[in-house]
């Protein structure tokens, strides 16, 4: 297989990534055959696949305008993937020129293309870490420099908490992140869930073995099981509902089913 210019040397190109995987069901070109292969695969069991994945940056750019609207303006986006339209950034920014913007991830195609994307930004950087081990991120020297945690920052876990086992302990990660943060700090994620996906819970499974085969496995927490995220945060209305119903900015009657996959919610710390 041909190693792209832009794939960065030392990454194994024939093994499929969740990040590479999500930037194809965007419509995005940093993937790899590998990465489309197993998207396809997945979307045997689960054609709405890419509508779930557009509901979950909708719903992320939502809940990044009413930070921005509450008076938060840095963002600490944890998982934040490859880089594609109206990215954290982009949509802060936009609001506010001076929003500050961390990302963090640990594909290093996905740290590659934020580095090239946000070049020349003085307000938005990224750090390469992994949040299964929160004090890397919250000691380093990008998010030490860029942001104020003595202030309040939107912390978004959007889409990833679903790919950390509970071995790995998530709860404790969140917890760790969530005390490091100031009062008016807020809890921006998004979660998927066999709840409120429009198929039988058999053919969903299809697509979960398919992440369990590329070593990445997904999974799927009940609504009760996501909302401990939200431990010592105070929902915001409408707390934790399925992502299409998270403050649409039009009519939900008429959309697509599979939005309403899995959850998302916004809580702000005391």
């Amino acid at each position: 297989m041909e190693r792209p210019a832009w794939a960065p040397s030392g990454i194994d190109i024939s093994m499929p990534s969740v990040s590479r995987i999500y930037d194809y069901y965007l419509g995005g070109s940093h993937n790899f055959e590998v990465d489309r292969e197993a998207a396809r695969k997945a979307m045997e069991f689960m054609p709405g696949l890419p509508k779930i994945m557009q509901a979950n940056r909708a719903v992320m750019r939502r809940a990044v305008r009413h930070a921005l609207s509450e008076g938060v303006t840095q963002f600490l986006d944890i998982g934040s993937g490859i880089p594609t339209f109206g990215n954290v950034h982009e949509v802060a920014q936009a609001a506010d020129p001076a929003a500050r913007v961390v990302y963090v991830d640990h594909d290093p195609v996905a740290v590659a293309h934020s580095r090239a994307v946000l070049e020349g930004n003085d307000l938005a950087t990224v750090v390469a870490a992994d949040l299964r081990k929160p004090d890397e991120i919250l000691g380093a020297a990008e998010v030490r420099e860029l942001l104020d945690l003595d202030r309040p920052v939107a912390l978004l876990l959007v889409a990833v908490l679903h790919f950390i086992e509970d071995a790995d302990d998530p709860y404790a990660a969140v917890a760790t992140l969530r005390d490091a943060l100031a009062p008016g700090s807020m809890l921006i994620l998004t979660h998927a869930s066999y709840e409120g996906v429009p198929l039988t819970e058999e053919l969903t499974g299809g697509v979960v073995d398919i992440y369990q085969k590329i070593k990445n496995p997904l999974i799927m927490r009940s609504r009760p099981e996501v909302a401990r995220f939200f431990e010592g945060f105070r929902m915001v209305e409408p707390g934790l509902v399925p992502m299409a119903e998270w403050r649409p900015e039009t009519s939900v009657t008429q959309e697509d089913p599979y939005a309403f996959s899995g959850f998302a919610g916004v809580g702000r710390k005391a």
